[in-house]
């Protein structure tokens, strides 16, 4: 009876140790005697201890961050740049047959792309097509990765570090394209000012006593403020008509005095 208890027991014991779980977002690679015998789904799988073991693959998105990276663009400039991978793996047993580590294999992978991809383009690329960038060496690393069944979702250009001298000659450049900019937009104020000032003075021009009326509108604002001192200049338009009038006295003289003779004579 004994016998029979212990012989219960060590194959209880066998079985124990020969069921595996494999997680709903693992995939298990199985062995028997050395050599790949297939994939374990998500569940309970029973393994003949000694002659079968397995490897269990996650297969969620996982997250590589690329370190600091210091890399020369194509136009002679150095920067640093560091990014992050987000890849998940395809195909389990490829991933375990195919590469000894791919974790640290895509890391160096990465760090040797975004190395080679930041040297084809200069640094205006790099700052104003940061998505470009990124995309082209997700492209690379995608196609290097393949044959181990892993696919490359997303690369992102975390930062890109410049020298402090390249900060300032990139900060007295944006300092004089605004310089620039402005003396561009305050020069075509002054050219549609002009033309409005232009077609004002033809308006004012074509009618009569239009400029003496503006003249006394301009006084009556100034007048406002009774710290000014303002100097009045007479208008021509004023002249002229004083001396319009001054040619007619004469006439006007002429003709009163015309009635009082003629009554004398009378």
């Amino acid at each position: 009876m004994s016998t029979l208890f212990v012989i219960l027991a060590i194959v209880g014991f066998i079985i124990l140790i020969s069921i595996k779980q494999v997680n709903q977002y693992e995939k298990g690679v199985k062995f028997t005697l050395g050599k790949y015998s297939g994939l374990m789904n998500p569940g309970w799988r029973i393994l003949i201890p000694i002659f079968q073991f397995y490897r269990k693959i996650d297969l969620r998105v996982k997250a590589v961050d690329v370190p600091n990276q210091e890399a020369i663009t194509k136009d002679n400039i150095s920067v640093s740049v560091n990014a992050v991978i987000y890849y998940k793996v395809r195909e389990a047993d490829r991933a375990v047959l195919e590469v000894e580590n791919f974790y640290y294999a895509i890391s160096q992978l990465a760090q040797t792309t975004m190395r080679n991809a930041v040297g084809q383009v200069d640094l205006d690329g790099l700052l104003s097509q940061r998505d470009k960038v990124s995309e082209n060496i997700r492209g690379i690393i995608d196609k290097a990765t393949d044959p181990w069944g892993i696919k490359v979702d997303n690369v992102e250009l975390k930062d890109i570090t410049l020298p402090e001298e390249m900060k300032r000659v990139i900060g007295k450049q944006a300092e004089a394209e605004r310089e620039k900019r402005a003396i561009i937009i305050k020069a075509e104020g002054e050219v549609i000012a002009a033309d409005d000032m232009a077609k004002a003075a033809n308006i004012l021009a074509g009618s009569t006593g239009a400029l003496h009326l503006r003249t006394l509108q301009s006084i009556n604002d100034i007048s406002s403020d009774r710290s000014n001192t303002v100097v009045f200049a007479m208008p021509l338009e004023v002249l002229r008509a004083f001396e319009s009038f001054g040619m007619k006295l004469p006439q006007i003289a002429r003709e009163a005095q015309e009635p009082r003779e003629n009554n004398e004579n009378k």
